[in-house]
């Protein structure tokens, strides 16, 4: 009965030491607004990465981590303007980019992480720079292209302004010609 017992805690005591520190989740809105709350704390956040790949000769990579409503409903995908972006800048190790799709743009949707993190506020090491130090990722959506389409009415109000235009040159030409 004892070694049972014995067996159980070690198996507990495993699993436990094993399972990744609790780290408090938040919103990238939530951490603009109230960064020097989560300073210095383990953070674990969801958004989306957008901008670019910045690889430095450290073996890290900077990029943004964007957590508004666009995330979930760009607006090349239908979804409604609701106001302004919300991101953070991030700092994880440059290997972990190497298996990630293109950062989002204007017509691509990047990857949708879930990433765990020390929260830097005003780092002293980096000049006062506030980001999130990852420590793990893990892509929730791979990355995607949304579709394009050409807006036709623009185009044709264009080219009848191009048309207004030309005629109109034309015609004070014609009548400074006949001027003189």
């Amino acid at each position: 009965m004892m070694r049972r017992w014995s067996l159980w805690i070690g198996v507990t005591v495993l699993f436990v030491g094993s399972a990744p520190a609790l780290s408090a989740e938040v919103s990238v809105v939530d951490l603009v607004e109230q960064g020097a709350r989560y300073g210095g704390t383990e953070v674990t956040v969801v958004g989306e990465l957008i901008g670019d790949y910045g690889s430095r000769t450290d073996g890290f990579t900077w990029t943004q981590l964007n957590g508004d409503s666009y995330v979930a409903s760009p607006i090349l995908d239908g979804g409604e303007l609701t106001g302004s972006t919300a991101g953070i800048g991030i700092r994880l190790p440059s290997r972990i980019v190497e298996s990630l799709a293109p950062p989002g743009k204007y017509s691509i949707v990047g990857p949708i992480v879930e990433i765990t993190g020390m929260w830097k506020y005003h780092d002293p090491q980096r000049l006062g720079e506030t980001y999130l130090e990852v420590t793990r990722l893990v892509v929730v959506e791979r990355g995607r292209e949304l579709s394009v389409q050409p807006n036709w009415l623009m185009y044709m109000v264009g080219t009848a302004m191009l048309v207004a235009a030309a005629s109109l040159l034309w015609s004070y030409r014609k009548r400074q010609a006949a001027l003189g």
